[in-house]
């Protein structure tokens, strides 16, 4: 009989890290049961904010239940490789949906049950924002540890990566000039290759590739870097020369939705240079 019990391991819920879940699992939960409360997230949007919060609210609790019974390891993946990346990407959903909710539903003058409601579930999401934050803080691998790719730092910033390609292509419009044609196969390229090594990472079919793995990220991030370079420079120039914003721009605006591609692209550019610059260390500079 004892065999045939299940073992419970209560380490994932009494450590650090699964302390830092069970306030995500928490305060996801209270966000999107607040604002669907106000019945008040129509709209793309919305929608985001809503998905967002329950999307990480189930998973974070999938990953307690199977940290507790200690199932994690019949799964055919590299868990500390998942948890990591999805530790990350629930990290920037929920700062996104952090941001776009209070500034999309939140109105002045804000007063009523209905803006309280909604100001908590903006503190809320918050606080969830930083419970996972504190989750990659204390999963991130040690200086010299890469036994776990997606926990380092070249790994970890993959994830913001392949994040902040989605918001672009969200961004993007169906008609394009030809000088922006260039841009969009830049992020499409760049976001499939490192989708691709997250994918083969978390699946662990990186062993399988029959070259040094090490040095192909590296020219790679190389690769992705100089793309971006140009895209950098190509996008507002093909966007913005010859033209003025609009009077009557709001946030659907073509103008306003251009200009935030073009911070998005910065912000790739700099996340594709401390990649480069990580990896390279962690391939041609080895510490004792």
């Amino acid at each position: 009989l004892a065999g045939s019990m299940a073992v419970l391991n209560l380490r994932a819920l009494t450590s650090w890290v699964g302390i830092a879940r069970i306030l995500a699992v928490v305060l996801a939960c209270l966000a999107f049961s607040l604002v669907a409360s106000t019945r008040a997230f129509g709209g793309p949007y919305g929608t985001w904010c809503m998905f967002t919060w329950c999307f990480c609210f189930a998973v974070t609790l999938l990953v307690l239940l199977l940290e507790l019974l200690e199932l994690y390891p019949k799964l055919p993946l590299s868990w500390d490789d998942f948890t990591s990346a999805f530790s990350m990407l629930a990290a920037l959903m929920v700062f996104t949906s952090s941001v776009v909710f209070p500034s999309t539903f939140i109105k002045s003058p804000c007063s009523g049950d209905k803006c309280a409601r909604q100001a908590v579930a903006t503190a809320a999401s918050c606080l969830c924002f930083l419970a996972y934050a504190l989750e990659v803080g204390l999963t991130r691998a040690k200086p010299g540890d890469i036994s776990s790719f997606l926990s380092t730092v070249p790994g970890l910033l993959k994830v913001f990566e392949v994040y902040v390609a989605c918001l672009i292509f969200s961004l993007l419009e169906y008609r394009l000039e030809p000088g922006l044609r260039w841009c969009v196969a830049v992020y499409s390229i760049c976001f499939i290759i490192t989708l691709l090594i997250i994918i083969f990472t978390i699946g662990r079919c990186l062993a399988y590739i029959p070259c040094p793995l090490d040095k192909v990220l590296v020219g790679y991030n190389t690769l992705a870097l100089l793309m971006y370079i140009t895209a950098t420079i190509l996008w507002p120039l093909y966007s913005f020369r010859g033209r003025s914003r609009p009077n009557n721009c709001n946030e659907n605006c073509w103008w306003n939705k251009r200009l935030g591609i073009t911070f998005l692209t910065i912000f790739n550019l700099i996340a594709y240079l401390v990649d480069l610059v990580y990896s390279t260390r962690m391939v041609f500079i080895r510490t004792p």
